[in-house]
C-alpha cells in the first residue's frame, strides 16, 4: 500500500519546511528559451488545500486544449520569480508577492526548447476568488490533495530511453512537463521524498 502523505502537508508552514529541505536543480539554458511555471497551493470554501489546474483553450495555437499550470516565458529584465507571479495574476487573477513563493522545485528541459523552472506559492486566497482570463483559460480544476497523490504511469517508448511519465487526473492522463513537475512536488511535498524529474520523458507528439 503506497505510504499515506504527511499530515497537514499542503499548510504553509509544512510546505515551507519541506521545500527548504530540497536542493532544486537549476539547469543553464544553453541557447534554449526560460519560462517559469506555478504550483499554487489555496484552499477551497471549506479550508481544504487544493492546486489550481487549467484546460488552455481549444483556440490557441500554442498547445491547444492541454492541461497546464499556470505560467510563461520569461520576458526580457524579469527574474524567474517575478514571471512566475506575473503569469499566476494574469492567468487566474491572483496577485501575489514574492513572500507567497514556499519554495523551487528541479528545472525541466522541454522538448519544444524550454528550460522550465517551477516555483511553490501558497496563498490565503481561496479558490473561488480566483478570476482566469478566458484569453487563456478554458476550464479551472481544483485538484484535490488525493488527486495530488495518485500514483503516475511510467511507460518506455522506443525513441527514447527515459520513460514518459503520465499522470492520472479525472479519466485523464496528463503528460510531461505538467505531469513531470506535479510528480516531483507531490513526492517532496506530502512526502518528503527527493525525488528527481530529469530522467522522464514528454510523449512523442511533443517533440514537435
Amino acid at each position: 500500500m503506497p505510504a499515506a502523505p504527511t499530515p497537514d502537508a499542503l499548510a504553509s508552514d509544512s510546505l515551507t519546511s519541506a521545500l527548504s529541505a530540497f536542493d532544486s536543480t537549476r539547469i543553464p539554458l544553453d541557447g534554449r528559451r526560460h519560462a517559469a511555471v506555478v504550483i499554487a497551493i489555496l484552499d477551497d470554501d471549506a479550508g481544504n488545500p487544493v492546486m489550481p489546474l487549467t484546460r488552455r483553450p481549444s483556440r490557441l495555437r500554442a498547445h491547444p486544449g492541454q492541461f497546464a499550470l499556470p505560467g510563461g516565458g520569461i520576458d526580457p529584465g524579469e527574474t524567474p520569480e517575478e514571471a512566475a507571479l506575473r503569469e499566476l495574476h494574469e492567468e487566474l487573477g491572483l496577485r501575489e508577492t514574492s513572500d507567497s513563493i514556499v519554495g523551487r522545485l528541479d528545472d525541466y528541459v522541454t522538448r519544444s526548447g524550454y528550460v522550465m523552472s517551477p516555483f511553490v506559492v501558497r496563498s490565503t486566497a481561496t479558490i473561488d476568488t480566483l478570476r482566469p482570463s478566458p484569453d487563456e483559460v478554458d476550464v479551472l480544476f481544483a485538484v484535490t490533495e488525493n488527486e495530488l497523490d495518485a500514483e503516475p504511469r511510467f511507460v518506455d517508448i522506443p525513441e527514447s530511453d527515459k520513460p514518459v511519465i503520465q499522470w492520472p487526473f479525472r479519466g485523464h492522463l496528463i503528460h510531461a512537463p505538467t505531469a513531470a513537475v506535479v510528480y516531483q512536488f507531490r513526492e517532496v511535498a506530502l512526502h518528503h521524498r527527493h525525488t528527481r524529474i530529469d530522467g522522464l520523458e514528454q510523449p512523442v507528439f511533443a517533440w514537435r
